[in-house]
This record gives structure tokens, C-alpha cells and sequence, in this order.
């Protein structure tokens, strides 16, 4: 295995680990740090919209354009670019409303541990936001992975980004499961295994997509995964960071996002 394959795997595994982060939060704070969580969601929505524009959607065309020449390859960019957005869409559509991922969860606003062991549908609400996070991060995994092994730097960014972005699907995941069942260590574990999706997506990406990666191939997943990012960030990130918004932190963390970025691309020339 090479070396570029194996961080690719690493990337993905710390950000799927992420969601382990958000249950911690959840177990060790009282409250849910607002000011925070808005500014690190809008951030990685800053992050990934700039970097999918900027770098990810280019470098697909111009291996689309070299393979079926320019009309052929601007066309099937756009179209991949679509499609990436549409098959995340079918996913979000999919899963119930509530048990989104995506749905604000504050860790204050649920019952005290105690007041609701033995609440069946407590826990079915955690059990099926684990579900929806594990089928929500497959996607995500393989684009971690691809975009690892064509640039380790860009790989990163998207890890982190995606990791910011777990934090909070972490605390959705174990804070119902947690206040269900008053068992800390069940509530980590199914945290903790609805994130490990990511690396399961990147062993898939391995084994099915790496025999066939041309450079077609890697066009068409490339011009996908800029448009599963844009969709992730403007369907989920930046709603989810104006809801726990205060004074236009969510804001902030957007244009900090897209300079770190565009920063660390232009420090890579």
C-alpha cells in the first residue's frame, strides 16, 4: 500500500473519530458552547465552498477536457457536478426529519440523565440519528479519500473540515441515547461507530473505485465530490451555524474559512 493511500485512510479516519469528539463535548459540558459552534460550522462551510470552486472543480474539468477534448469535458464536469449534489440530496431526503443529523440539538435543552431511563423514544431517536450519520458519511468518506490521493494537502483541509462538522452530529448521536439509557460508554460507542462511515467509504472508494481510476474516472468522481461539498455546506453547515448563530459569528467563520484556505493553496503553488 502506498503512502499516499494510507493517509488517505488516516484522513478519513480522523474525521470520522470526530463524532467521538461531539459525545465527549456532550457528557463533559452542561451547555452547548453556541459561539463556537457557529463559528467552526461556518468555517468548514467556508472551507469546503472555496476549496470545491476554487480548486476541486477546475482540476476535474481540466482532466474531463484533456480526456473528451473541451466541449465534451466542460459538459461532463457540469453534469458530474450535479449528480454529486443530487445523490446527497436523495440521501438527506431520505432520512427522517427527526432524526436528521442535521436538526439543531442543544445539550441543555434535553432531559436530565435520570429523569428518562427506560424512554423508548429517546432512544430510538438516538439509535436512528446514528443510522442517518453513518449512511450521511459515506459519501463523505470517499471524497475525503479521492481528494487525499490526488492532493494530500487538499485531503486535509476536507478532513478537517468534515471533522468540524461531526462535532455536532456526535452530540446529536449520544445526548438522547445518553439520557435514554444513563449508560455513557453505549451512547459513546454508537457515536463513535456512526463516524467510523467515513473510512468504510474510503475502503470502499479503495477497493471498488482505485482499479478503475482512470483519469475519466477521476474526473467524474472529482467534479461529484465538489458538488456533494457545495450541497453539504449550503444545505446543512450554514443552516446549522445561522441557528446557533450570535452577532454574525457564522459569517465570520465563512470568510475565515475561504482565507485559511485560499491562504494554505496560495503557501502550496
Amino acid at each position: 500500500m502506498s503512502e499516499d493511500v494510507l493517509l488517505a485512510f488516516l484522513f478519513t479516519l480522523f474525521a470520522g473519530l470526530a463524532t467521538g469528539i461531539g459525545s465527549l463535548l456532550a457528557f463533559f459540558t452542561k451547555t452547548t458552547n453556541t459561539k463556537f459552534l457557529s463559528f467552526a460550522l461556518g468555517f468548514s462551510a467556508g472551507v469546503m465552498i472555496y476549496v470545491s470552486f476554487i480548486d476541486i472543480f477546475p482540476k476535474a474539468q481540466e482532466s474531463l477536457v484533456a480526456e473528451l477534448g473541451e466541449e465534451g469535458g466542460i459538459w461532463m464536469t457540469v453534469a458530474a457536478f450535479f449528480a454529486g449534489m443530487l445523490l446527497i440530496a436523495l440521501i438527506d431526503r431520505f432520512i427522517p426529519k427527526h432524526s436528521n443529523p442535521h436538526e439543531l440539538k442543544k445539550i441543555e435543552d434535553m432531559k436530565k440523565p435520570g429523569s428518562a431511563i427506560n424512554d423508548p423514544e429517546l432512544l430510538k431517536m438516538g439509535v436512528f440519528t446514528a443510522l442517518a450519520i453513518t449512511i450521511h458519511n459515506f459519501p463523505e468518506g470517499i471524497a475525503t479519500f479521492v481528494s487525499t490521493l490526488q492532493d494530500p494537502a487538499l485531503g486535509l483541509a476536507i478532513a478537517i473540515a468534515i471533522a468540524i462538522h461531526n462535532v455536532p452530529e456526535g452530540i446529536a448521536v449520544s445526548v438522547p441515547i445518553y439520557y435514554a439509557t444513563g449508560e455513557k460508554k453505549r451512547a459513546f460507542r454508537l457515536s463513535l461507530l456512526s463516524g467510523l462511515a467515513e473510512p468504510l467509504g474510503a475502503v470502499v472508494a479503495f477497493l471498488i473505485l482505485m482499479p478503475f481510476l482512470t483519469d475519466l474516472m477521476f474526473g467524474v468522481i472529482f467534479a461529484m465530490v465538489a458538488g456533494i461539498m457545495v450541497f453539504i455546506s449550503l444545505d446543512e453547515l450554514l443552516p446549522a451555524a445561522k441557528k446557533y448563530d450570535e452577532a454574525h459569528l457564522s459569517i465570520y467563520g465563512v470568510i475565515s474559512g475561504m482565507a485559511v484556505m485560499a491562504l494554505s493553496l496560495l503557501l502550496l503553488m
